[in-house]
Formats: C-alpha cells, structure tokens, sequence
C-alpha cells in the first residue's frame, strides 16, 4: 500500500491529512506540557505542606519523644521524598517527552514543506508542458483550417473558365504554402504531444509516487514517534513507582511503630514528681479546751499539750498549700527563672536534668581530653623534629584545654554532689518521713523556701521549716528573746537571695554561724553576727560544727 500510487490525484487531501499530523503532535505536546505543570505544583504543594507541618526545632527539648509524634514526622519525611519523586516524573517527562516532540514538531514542519514544493513544482512543470502541447495542438488545426481554405479556392479558380492563368497559379502557391505549414505544425504538435505524454506518465509513475511515498514515511515517522512519547510518557511515571512504594512502606511501618504503651510511660516519666500521696487528715480534738481548767493552767502544763495545740495551728496553716489536688498557689504559677541546681523542679524531673547535665559535660570533658592528648602527641612530634613546629605555639593552647577541663571537672562535681544529695533524699523519703499525724499532715504543701519544689517529704510545707512539736504557740510568741546557741560555722558556697519568708540571704564567701544542723530536709539554720536568723540550703554552704556541740 503506497500513497503514490493510490493516493496519486489526491495532493491536496494529503497537504491537509500532513498538515493535520503535525497539529496533532503540537496538541500533544501541550498535553505533555500541563501535566508536567501539574506534577510540578502538586510536588510544589507537598513539600509546602510537610514544610507547613515539620516541627520547628529550637531546642532539644522541642524534639518530638511521643511514638505517635515520631510516626506522623517519619510520614512527613516520605511525603516530602514522594514530592521529590513526583518532580523526577516531571523532569522526565520534560526531557523525554515535551523537549523531543517540540524538536520533532520543527523537523516535521521543515520536511513537509520541503516535499509539497516539489510536489508543486512538478505539477507545475506538467502544466506547462501540457500548455506548450495545447498550443501547437490550435496552431496545427488553424494552420489545417487554413490550407482547406487555399484548397478550396484553388479548385474554384482552377475550374472556373473565366479566371486567368496567373491567378489559378497564384492560388496553387498559396495552397502550397499552407500545405506545407499544415505539415510544420502538425508535426510541431505531435513532437509537443508525445514530449507532454511522456512527462505526464514520468510526473504521475515516478515524481508524484516518490514525492507521495517521502510524505507517507514522514507521517508514517511521526506516528511513531507518538508511540514512543506515549510510552515514554507512561515510563516516567513507571521508573519512580518502586521507590514511591518505599516510601508508601515507610509510611506503613510508621503507622506500625506507634506504641501507645511507650507513648504512656513517656508521660509518666515527663511528668512524675517524685512525691508522695498525701496521708490521711487526723482527728482534730476540739473538746480538748473544755477540760484545760482542770489543769493546772501553767504555762509548763501548755507546753505538755502543745502536741495538740500545734496540730491545729499546724493543719490551718497547711490547709491552703494542698495544692496537689486543689488549686495552687500564685507562687506556683510565677516561680521565677530556672536556679542552676533545678531545685525548681520536682525531685524526679530534677534528677533527670541533672543527669542529662552531667552527661553533656563528660561528652565535652571527653572531647577537652582527647584535644590534650592530641596537643600533647603534636608537641613531642615538634620537640623531637623541630623543623616542623615551634613547641611553644602550642603552650596557650594547653593551658586554655587544662583551664576547660578543670572547669568541666568541678562543674561535674558540683553536679554529681546535687545528684547524690537528690537520689539519696528520694531513696530514703519513707525513712524520714514522721510519725506522728501532726507532722504528716504538714508535709502535704511540698514547698521550699525559695517558692518552689523540693525532693524531700518532710520538708514539703516548710517556709520556712516547722519546729517539730517541741513548743507551742505561747512559746512561738518568745521564742526570739532566748536566741539558740551557735554549734559551729559555715562559709557560703554559693551566693543565695532568700526571698521567701523564713529564709536567709547570703553571698558567696560570707561567714555565717550554725544553730541548727540539717535535719535531712535540705535546710540548715543559720544566724549572722548582727543577730539576723533564717533556713539556708544546705548544698550552697560548707559547714564546720564545733567539738563536742549537742546540736540545737
């Protein structure tokens, strides 16, 4: 099946069929052309809205612990590399795909008008041809026309008797002479008839078939190139499939991997204390002043029932600070900043910064350690080869790691000291605790003098600390006009500011002299030389008691 021989008088339905051809490939093309548009705003899209939904992390605090959290950021993640597969279709299918149609567009589009102007100028070659034949063909049969005439007046003088001799011999030349032009053209004609017959059948079985059959292999090419870009198209989208199934699978394994058991024991271990339950109310015996006449009224008598009277007093003052499973107070709400030993924070919470601390600060001795150790090999290499360095460029350098490393030791120190004092107050909290009902009714408000929390239960309403039981409020009342004896001094580690009622301000270095010893709270009593009394943490002093001293 050729176009040349069955299409041979159809040249302008084919210059219509080529020119739609190519219509149809730039109609694709713009086809090509959207969907890569789609795919890159639908990339576009998703990253926006990973980017939109990612956690902004600032902190290590900020990082997401929740299994649930972890899982829907691993999704982010696979959604934000399904974006980026979703662009790789794009770019594919731009360079496959719409950059070689365009190209084959312009290709096409050069090569079709190169065939249809030589088709054109073989039909016009054939016109002209055919025009040339018609001309000689009328001359001839003018000419012929011509020569009847010449005859016919020939054979009318010839016979008419009357006519002269010379016009009877000048008919007979003029018939001659039309007779021999009648012959010039006719075979002038027959020459021009058998040139336009041979053009003819060389324009419609050999120019137009080829002309015909370089258009049908082009359209023919084109058809094919469609195949490939269709199959091109469908690739792109193939070759990405395996990884966008990974990154399906990803999704699926981090839907799996939520633990809503772990996401529980999180919040335990975010939240947890380190407290204990409030204990049971006692029974408040009000019928107990009926019968104080009976007694002897003295004010040692009062001091036997201050037990009693001090459990009153003591569960009025306690009553406002349950504030675990009531309102808190305001101090709860403003705490202040954040003090460099955590005693903000609740024993456990303060365990676990103190930890995470002390863990930064071996990970930056190490790094302080290996750096000297690194000097030091670098200092004997330039000793032992002094071309290559001087020995003392290397000197502040050491000095300034020696400085950082007993930094990071005494700040290791300092903080395991507060660990210890932590861990060892929480572990032995049911030892200390009180047995009496007065004194565990007093420890449910759990707040030290500093307006903020502290590890050990029986100093949780304590501020300033309670005197346990040992006066009553006769005694409150007088209890400064016979100040306590000193039982030794300390010196102040650490600068102190003392803002809650009961507590004593001090600054570093500053001497100060001990009435009364750590009873395990946290808190020791201490008085200045000016007479000026109040609780100081005990970790923020270094304490010297006398010899042979009683204690307070």
């Amino acid at each position: 099946m050729s176009w040349g021989t069955e299409l041979w008088d159809q040249f302008d339905s084919l210059d219509k069929h080529t020119q739609w051809g190519i219509d149809f490939l730039e109609r694709y093309a713009k086809f090509v052309k959207e969907r890569i548009e789609i795919e890159q705003n639908y990339a576009k899209q998703l990253r926006n809205l990973v980017k939109k939904y990612c956690p902004k992390r600032s902190s290590k605090d900020e990082e997401p612990r929740f299994t649930s959290c972890i899982a829907f950021f691993n999704i982010l993640n696979e959604l934000n590399d399904y974006a980026g597969q979703r662009e790789v279709v794009a770019e594919e299918m731009a360079h496959r795909v719409y950059g070689e149609l365009m190209r084959y567009a312009h290709d096409l589009k050069t090569e079709r008008k190169m065939h249809l102007q030589e088709g054109r100028k073989a039909q016009q070659y054939l016109d002209m041809c055919w025009k040339q034949m018609d001309n000689s063909k009328k001359k001839f049969e003018r000419e012929c026309r011509e020569a009847e005439k010449a005859q016919q007046s020939y054979e009318r003088l010839d016979n008419d008797t009357n006519a002269t001799k010379a016009d009877v011999e000048k008919a007979k030349q003029q018939l001659n002479l039309r007779t021999h032009m009648a012959d010039e053209n006719k075979n002038e004609y027959a020459a021009q008839l058998q040139n336009f017959n041979g053009e003819q059948h060389k324009h419609f079985y050999v120019v137009i078939p080829q002309i015909y059959k370089q258009l049908q292999e082009m359209d023919e090419r084109r058809t094919i190139k469609l195949s490939e870009c269709y199959r091109g198209f469908a690739d792109s989208e193939r070759k990405v499939i395996p990884i966008i199934s990974k990154c399906l699978e990803g999704m699926i394994l981090a839907a799996k991997s939520v633990d809503e058991r772990r996401d529980s024991q999180m919040v335990v271990d975010s939240f947890k204390s380190g407290f204990e339950p409030p204990g049971d109310f006692p029974f408040e015996d009000y019928s107990q002043h009926i019968y104080r006449t009976i007694s002897d009224g003295t004010i040692s008598a009062s001091k036997q029932e201050s037990g009693k009277v001090d459990a009153k007093t003591t569960v009025g003052k306690a009553k406002g600070k349950l504030w675990l499973f009531g309102k808190k107070p305001k101090w709860s709400v403003k705490m202040g900043p954040a003090l460099e030993d955590f005693s903000h924070l609740p024993p456990e919470q303060r365990r676990k910064k103190l930890q995470q601390r002390i863990d930064e600060l071996n990970r930056e001795l190490q790094k302080e350690s290996d750096q000297k150790e690194a000097l030091n090999k670098m200092k004997d290499v330039y000793e032992k080869n002094p071309q290559m360095g001087d020995p003392g460029s290397l000197q502040p350098k050491l000095a300034e790691t020696m400085n950082n490393i007993d930094r990071l030791r005494m700040e290791i120190h300092k903080n395991e000291a507060w660990l210890s004092e932590v861990e060892g107050k929480t572990g032995g909290r049911g030892d200390r605790r009180h047995s009496s009902d007065i004194n565990h009714l007093v420890t449910q408000g759990r707040e030290s003098p500093e307006g903020s929390y502290t590890d050990d239960a029986n100093q949780e309403v304590r501020g300033p600390p309670q005197q346990h039981g040992h006066h009553s409020e006769f005694d409150d009342e007088f209890e400064d006009d016979d100040p306590l004896p000193a039982i030794g001094h300390c010196k102040a580690i650490y600068p102190f500011d003392g803002h809650n009622e009961g507590t004593l301000a001090m600054k570093e270095g500053e001497v100060l002299y001990i009435i009364e010893e750590d009873k395990g709270d946290g808190w020791t009593r201490a008085r200045r030389q000016n007479g000026e009394e109040g609780y100081v943490p005990t970790s923020y002093i270094d304490v010297t008691l006398e010899k042979n001293s009683k204690g307070s």
